[in-house]
């Protein structure tokens, strides 16, 4: 049985019950799994009572979703892929899961991740590492690798997952698939177990820019459980799907075209954007200065709000308790649990964050690093002056080797050098396949929004996707 690459409109064009659709989307992971590791957990009972119960005159009527592992579904497990949430299994829906039900789609497994998100390439996950369907020696990109790695092997025909510092459109350059995070706000983070708070946001990963725009109509939208909800009407995102891009100025960033990108990459990018140009968009150049400091004011920021969300993985109030625990004070059970729970780069992370947060640092770096944030958005915002939207490479380098980067985290960290600064101006992007390499590696093209403004990320994407076929090419 060939692997399963149908978009959502091909699915619903072909009327097949979704019953069936979900059994033969299970044989085809159970076929194709094993050499990909993209799911941590199959639901297919739960999936097939969804099946069999949900509304079938809906916009996502009968399509199977892959959930990203931090995303909490009722009754199903959800562990961040870490031992110390092994088998926690919640009470509740994230109001995206929710979301999804009401339109008639079913979720039906757990994708894979780095623990608790943190990583660019899903080898920090406590369970196993999923592997890049182009290139099974290389990595999916991270953190949302799993639901990146299941839709391009044809193992899901859509995935959420969540960004933080660019792990949904990363991870979607690598895999040769569309990723978008949408603007800090506009998707509800109710239910989504928090990284970062202040960064996090819950996204589609889809084959096409249409998909995209239909995944994110249905969980879009104000959620009063969650205080970060915005409250502003969700528009009709089919009305942007249109193969013009004729007057808009697309700004180009000259920062994102210097040392250190790899060259086909550049090559590709800047050949979307002569495409683009042709189809009548304006190029403008536009400068982003203190990009440079993005890596340094994520790391900073991202991490102290890590090591406060983890606080509460405890061993009393939540996750893994360590054995033997008779003859332990209450530290030393907490120490000891904690130290087994969590893997090396989740304690890396609470302790960078614990020590920014500490007296005597906090001014130093924590307050510093939100004043650079702050530049950050005003350069972003001073470029949307000039221009409708912005265009750069999703990632500097294409995937990378399996174990290349995990013991180099400052490496691993410039791997999302180009996505950080928008989670931390707030602002949607959505990654689009753009080309390959000579060794058959998918590149991603980034294009960047005013806030709120998804509109304008589909109008250009479709516009793309329409004069390309790099969304339509398939692995081995």
């Amino acid at each position: 049985m060939k692997p399963e690459f149908r978009t959502i409109k091909q699915i619903k064009n072909d009327k097949e019950k979704s019953c069936v659709l979900i059994k033969k989307m299970s044989e085809i992971i159970k076929q194709n799994d094993i050499n990909i590791g993209a799911y941590v957990h199959l639901s297919l009972e739960s999936a097939l009572l969804c099946a069999r119960v949900a509304p079938k005159d809906k916009t996502l009527s009968g399509i199977p979703v892959a959930i990203k592992d931090n995303i909490c579904e009722q009754g199903i497990p959800t562990c961040c892929a870490s031992k110390i949430l092994e088998g926690f299994k919640p009470p509740y829906n994230a109001t995206v899961i929710k979301k999804l039900k009401e339109a008639g789609a079913i979720p039906f497994g757990k994708t894979n991740m780095d623990e608790f998100a943190f990583g660019s390439s899903t080898e920090t996950s406590f369970y196993k590492i999923t592997k890049n369907p182009w290139d099974k020696t290389r990595v999916p990109g991270g953190s949302s690798g799993g639901s990146a790695a299941a839709v391009a092997s044809g193992e899901a025909v859509c995935a959420l997952g969540s960004d933080t510092g660019g792990s949904i459109r990363q991870p979607a350059s690598f895999c040769g698939v569309v990723g978008l995070k949408p603007t800090y706000g506009r998707v509800s983070r109710y239910g989504l177990i928090a990284f970062a708070s202040g960064l996090d946001q819950i996204g589609p990963i889809t084959r096409t820019v249409e998909d995209s725009a239909m995944l994110l109509q249905t969980i879009a939208g104000y959620d009063p459980k969650d205080s970060t909800s915005v409250d502003i009407p969700v528009p009709d995102y089919s009305k942007s799907l249109i193969q013009s891009v004729k007057g808009l100025k697309i700004g180009v960033p000259e920062e994102c075209f210097a040392q250190g990108l790899d060259k086909e990459i550049e090559d590709s990018v800047k050949e979307a954007i002569n495409l683009l140009q042709k189809l009548g968009g304006k190029i403008i150049k536009i400068q982003l200065p203190h990009m440079e400091y993005s890596v340094a004011t994520y790391c900073i920021i991202a991490t102290a709000e890590a090591s406060s969300n983890l606080a509460r993985f405890d061993a009393v109030r939540y996750g893994y308790r360590a054995e033997e625990p008779e003859g332990l004070g209450a530290i030393e059970m907490v120490s000891k649990s904690r130290s087994i729970g969590f893997g090396s780069e989740t304690k890396r992370r609470i302790l960078l964050g614990t020590y920014v947060l500490s007296s005597g640092y906090y001014e130093a770096y924590y307050i510093k690093a939100q004043k650079v944030r702050t530049l950050i958005k005003e350069d972003f915002e001073d470029a949307f002056k000039v221009c409708d939207c912005i265009i750069m490479p999703t990632s500097p380098t294409p995937a990378f080797k399996i174990g290349e980067k995990i013991k180099d985290p400052l490496s691993m960290y410039l791997s999302d050098i180009f996505t950080i600064s928008i989670n931390l101006a707030g602002l949607p992007a959505i990654s689009v396949p753009c080309g390959f390499t000579s060794s058959g590696l998918p590149i991603g093209m980034q294009i960047i929004g005013r806030a709120f403004d998804e509109e304008m990320l589909f109008k250009i994407g479709f516009a793309y996707q329409s004069n390309t076929r790099w969304h339509t090419m398939k692995p081995e």
